[in-house]
């Protein structure tokens, strides 16, 4: 039954996998287990129920993960969801160093993606910050103050340009490596667009 729902356009990820070959197998059979369709997004196998994502599978250099989309409104009963950094609002993995732990969790995964699923066909949305909400970077405070134009221009971005220009910023640990990004970018923000934008 799994089998027929693989979609092939996906098979090379899992193909091409060295490290996380066994892990990745045995996730993509446990989702495909729950009836989601499998789609390649952003490069990596994503897992959908009626067009909404719901989980996907990727892997880093020391563990393979699912990451579900809106695991921030999981009840997580077993306390295994993992907030990728401070700055994720919505997103949640579950991390896995070798395949006993998946094989272990198999009956705990599942009811997981099934809860996931019922939160999407409730509707249920999880409330962002926005990004008057985040903390503007020193580096980045100065030029706005210092450059009207910027400022303007800063806050006619919608907001999740806005969001992800703030989380750009404050990423770096030195002060120097964020003065670099602002300088960097100012322009692409006085022409009214985002990082992501061409």
């Amino acid at each position: 039954m799994t089998k027929s729902r693989m979609n092939p356009k996906v098979d090379f990820y899992f193909s091409k996998a060295k490290k996380w070959q066994e892990e990745l197998e045995q996730l993509r059979i446990i989702v495909l287990d729950c009836g989601l369709t499998e789609e390649l997004k952003w490069g990596v196998p994503c897992y959908m129920f009626q067009k909404s994502n719901i989980v996907l599978i990727h892997v880093f250099k020391e563990y393979c993960a699912l990451l579900f989309f809106k695991g921030a409104l999981l009840n997580d009963t077993n306390g295994i969801l993992i907030q990728q950094t401070e700055n994720v609002q919505a997103a949640r993995q579950i991390r896995f160093s070798n395949v006993q732990e998946i094989t272990k969790m198999k009956t705990i995964l599942k009811a997981y993606i099934y809860e996931a699923i019922e939160v999407e066909k409730a509707g249920l949305k999880v409330e962002l910050k926005k990004p008057a909400e985040f903390k503007i970077p020193e580096e980045f405070q100065k030029k706005l103050d210092k450059t009207p134009a910027l400022k303007t221009a800063f806050k006619a971005l919608t907001p999740g340009r806005q969001r992800a220009y703030i989380l750009y910023f404050s990423a770096p640990k030195q002060s120097k490596t964020r003065e670099s990004r602002v300088e960097k970018w100012m322009q692409q923000i006085l022409n009214g667009k985002g990082l992501n934008d061409l």
